[in-house]
């Protein structure tokens, strides 16, 4: 035993003496590696840049809406993501997180009129393309946009932080497209534009719930992140980021809510598929087209679509599956099933 342990305390110290000589041999000047934030110059005038409403910036923009509206409308998720790397509304929502932290009053007033043009200009552009249309019906990617939750919040928080690095580093800048690719601004606004088009108030105040959720984080992670690299102070950014924390804390209830109900749906959608397949006779060997658990009220709201020969389930046959989830999942339930007839010909 003591053998052994001699014997591993020298090549404990061979193997160190070892990679000691290779780290010395193998290290040189590396300085030239080194990246530095850019000068608070560099970045003034990058931001005053993205900030300023030219025609450039509302011509990218209106392009943006125009693709945005009719990928949604489409449902073409191909389309909404093309729309997302033209759109240029990262640029004023960095100036502002970059004003507060900096107590910049010129910079701020400057991005915040841009930002609020963009946004009238993008809702009316997607308000104007759906009346054209004429399209009534809402997709996936619309619905997809109206019921943030806490994830969202996180993203954005997330996309922020990048955001403002990459403008604090040039080596990085080439990620700002990854980053509007990430939070997607302008598509929730557009769905905002659609559901005034329809007369449908619930898709555009989720819609606006959404992109005020990435608007605040954004500028609460990029004011933070450029605090970190020291480009404003704690005293001037206090104001901003209280109102900020505030903000995201308001929100966060809604987006929590929202969250549970997401998780809550999911995991009784995942019990009623997992119950009616294998413990049930009825649809036991039945081809389930659709499976969709909704909240109704003090209920569970149950669809489920099959298709199957037209006289091959009962009424009574239904009810007792009925009683059968409600015993099991121990909630009171509706049971809604459509058979789609199913004939089968063989010569």
């Amino acid at each position: 035993m003591i053998i052994l342990q001699t014997f591993s305390k020298k090549a404990w110290g061979w193997g160190y003496q070892r990679l000691t000589q290779l780290w010395s041999h193998s290290s040189g000047d590396w300085a030239w590696l080194a990246e530095k934030p850019v000068s608070v110059t560099s970045l003034n005038r990058s931001l005053w840049r993205g900030s300023v409403p030219s025609v450039s910036f509302f011509t990218l923009l209106s392009l943006s809406g125009i693709i945005a509206a009719l990928g949604l409308l489409a449902n073409s998720v191909a389309t909404i993501i093309g729309a997302m790397i033209v759109a240029p509304l990262m640029g004023p929502i960095i100036a502002i997180a970059y004003s507060i932290v900096s107590g910049n009053r010129r910079l701020l007033r400057r991005a915040g009129l841009t930002l609020f043009t963009g946004i009238i200009l993008t809702v009316g552009i997607s308000m104007l393309i759906t009346q054209a249309v004429g399209l009534n019906t809402l997709g996936s990617e619309v619905m997809g946009r109206v019921q943030p939750t806490l994830m969202d919040l996180g993203v954005a928080l997330a996309a922020g932080a990048a955001g403002a690095f990459a403008k604090s580093r040039k080596a990085v800048a080439d990620a700002l497209p990854g980053v509007a690719i990430a939070v997607a601004l302008v598509p929730p606004l557009s769905v905002v534009g659609i559901g005034l088009a329809q007369g449908s108030p619930s898709v555009s105040i989720g819609a606006t719930v959404l992109f005020f959720t990435n608007l605040v984080g954004i500028i609460f992670s990029g004011g933070v992140v450029f605090l970190c690299h020291r480009y404003g102070s704690l005293t001037r950014a206090k104001n901003g980021l209280a109102v900020a924390i505030a903000t995201l804390m308001v929100l966060a209830i809604p987006l929590g809510f929202s969250l549970q109900t997401i998780v809550l749906r999911g995991q009784a959608q995942a019990s009623v598929d997992r119950l009616i397949r294998t413990r049930t006779v009825t649809f036991a060997g039945v081809d389930i087209q659709n499976l969709a658990v909704s909240q109704q009220r003090d209920r569970l709201l149950i669809n489920l679509e099959v298709t199957t020969p037209l006289n091959s389930i009962s009424q009574e046959q239904i009810r007792l599956v009925k009683e059968f989830l409600q015993a099991e999942l121990g909630a009171p339930i509706s049971l809604k099933v459509r058979i789609i007839p199913a004939r089968t010909f063989e010569s």
